[in-house]
């Protein structure tokens, strides 16, 4: 992949971690003051942090480091945007791999709800519903 194409998804995941963060940032000035509250030794200015949002600079190990540990995802995702190997799936034997899986009736009433819904709304919760599915994969627990 391209170095520019690495940079321009690097600002895609830290754009999408920074949309989960608590702390709602919207501007490079307020990403680059959060940062420099959490990485003194070496602050960065808004043109840096508008760098990062736009995908023209990707900042060093040490800061994404930093910006990983803040947003609470994994390194490796926040700078590769692969998960970290350690955090592997459970794996299933083979006796729950074949058992046949039942909907509880509340599973079935939601079902019902989700089909009920116009394709709009639809997409909407099925866009919820991959970013909760990242949390075991991205997201450190």
């Amino acid at each position: 992949m391209p170095e520019s194409d690495e940079k321009k998804a690097f600002a895609t995941r830290l754009k999408q971690a920074l949309k989960r963060s608590s702390k709602r940032i919207e501007t490079a000035t307020q990403l680059s003051t959060q940062f420099n509250l959490r990485h003194p030794a070496e602050p960065i200015t808004p043109q840096a942090a508008q760098k990062w949002l736009t995908g023209t600079a990707r900042p060093t190990v040490d800061k994404i480091k930093t910006l990983a540990d803040w947003l609470d995802v994994s390194p490796e995702w926040l700078r590769f945007g692969v998960t970290d190997m350690k955090r592997s799936r459970p794996a299933r034997d083979a006796k729950s791999a074949d058992a046949t899986v039942r909907p509880t009736a509340e599973e079935l009433d939601l079902l019902r709800r989700l089909r009920g819904l116009s394709a709009y709304r639809r997409q909407l919760v099925e866009g919820v519903i991959e970013q909760f599915s990242l949390d075991g994969e991205v997201w450190k627990e």
